[in-house]
């Protein structure tokens, strides 16, 4: 690499990994401040919070990556013409494909970055959140539920306890649970103790009920138990029995879905979908790197000139990425149109390299430059 593309791809580079952190930080901050509540309200320690807070950073590089990569490549190429840099360059001969050379090094960095946090550390960052809320919840039990008061744990999950008696143990408790619409399930039991079994909580109910009454049904059925166990894990989950969501899975495990299992036939479209994402979504860094380029890779004059450029850049990159999460969602809905998860960025970086490369073939007629037809003077014949 030369001595000029060096330079280019440092100074690339360093506005990349300086995008990233503030972009990171900032959206970082904001979902941080969501959670507040869990020292406030929850009684947690600040290491539960920042652990928890801080386990979002992959999901957020993942978006926020190629984001930032738009940015360094608009803001270097920006300076380079600002500078005439980008003026001596073109005029000692220096190739499009010379220049796009540095940025392109760096755009593929980019995307084994952004693969490996969607591969491997977005997955484990979700399954770590939903382990560490499963704790919680148990704490929030054992901790911050006060007796003889009734505590919404969750949409409609009503915890209470009469009294804590020795060793910790939870006195006269009453659960009601209509989280599920098509019925309701109430839990009665004298005694109660949260307990850790490979790292999952439940909470074992001795000697009660469980009355399960289903919507449309007058009389509820009832059943009486000595022990019964509830796993604390499905208060933070979408439904009972707190199955494992498409982003929370490895990506091994969504590469060998079983059919037979309801929740994954059910939610199928879905499972594939954030496959999908996962390999499609490091391309969209490649997409914007040539984006930034085809519209400001060639000198420019006039700030007039330059600011188009830029906004053009930024508005077709934005409707890019954008297209992706919409055709993301459809794909959610019809596992079909897969393809189309990978046809826009490859697309996009296609186009993108031929108005590099080839720009006469996308150049558009120059209306104000039309000559005009000539005017008839008044009286003159037909």
């Amino acid at each position: 690499m030369a001595t000029a593309e060096r330079y280019i791809f440092r100074s690339a580079a360093m506005t990349f990994l300086a995008g990233l952190f503030v972009l990171t930080a900032m959206i970082w901050v904001t979902q941080a401040l969501r959670e507040i509540d869990l020292m406030t309200g929850k009684g947690q320690t600040i290491l539960v919070f920042l652990n928890l807070t801080l386990l979002t950073i992959p999901s957020l590089m993942f978006i926020l990556a190629p984001v930032a990569l738009l940015i360094a490549v608009i803001f270097t190429l920006n300076r380079l013409n600002s500078d005439s840099e980008l003026i001596v360059m073109s005029a000692a001969g220096t190739s499009p494909g010379r220049l796009l050379r540095p940025f392109l090094l760096l755009s593929v960095l980019v995307t084994l970055f952004v693969a490996v946090v969607s591969l491997w550390a977005m997955p484990n960052s979700f399954r770590g959140i939903r382990d560490i809320i499963t704790k919680i919840r148990a704490d929030v039990l054992t901790r911050i539920v006060r007796e003889g008061q009734f505590t919404t744990l969750d949409q409609g999950f009503v915890f209470h306890y009469r009294e804590r008696g020795p060793g910790g143990a939870l006195m006269g408790i009453f659960i009601q649970d209509r989280r599920d619409p098509a019925r309701v399930n109430t839990y009665i039991a004298e005694t109660g103790v949260t307990v850790e079994n490979d790292a999952q909580s439940f909470l074992i109910l001795e000697k009660g009920s469980l009355q399960r009454h289903a919507r449309g049904d007058r009389d509820p059925a009832i059943v009486q138990f000595e022990r019964y166990a509830i796993d604390l894990a499905q208060f933070g989950s979408e439904g009972p029995g707190a199955p494992l969501k498409p982003r929370e899975r490895l990506t091994s495990e969504l590469m060998r879905l079983d059919r037979s299992d309801k929740y994954i036939a059910a939610n199928y479209g879905r499972f594939k979908a954030e496959l999908h994402d996962r390999f499609a979504g490091p391309l969209y860094a490649i997409a914007m790197a040539l984006i930034a380029f085809a519209f400001l890779g060639q000198p420019k004059t006039t700030r007039q000139g330059r600011g188009y450029a830029i906004a053009s850049a930024v508005v077709l990159a934005s409707a890019v990425r954008a297209l992706g999460f919409l055709i993301s969602g459809l794909i959610g809905r019809s596992p079909t149109l897969t393809p189309l998860a990978y046809a826009v960025p490859i697309g996009a970086s296609g186009l993108a390299l031929l108005a590099i490369f080839r720009p006469d073939l996308l150049r558009l007629p120059n209306l104000r430059n039309r000559p005009s037809a000539p005017v008839k003077a008044k009286g003159a014949a037909a």
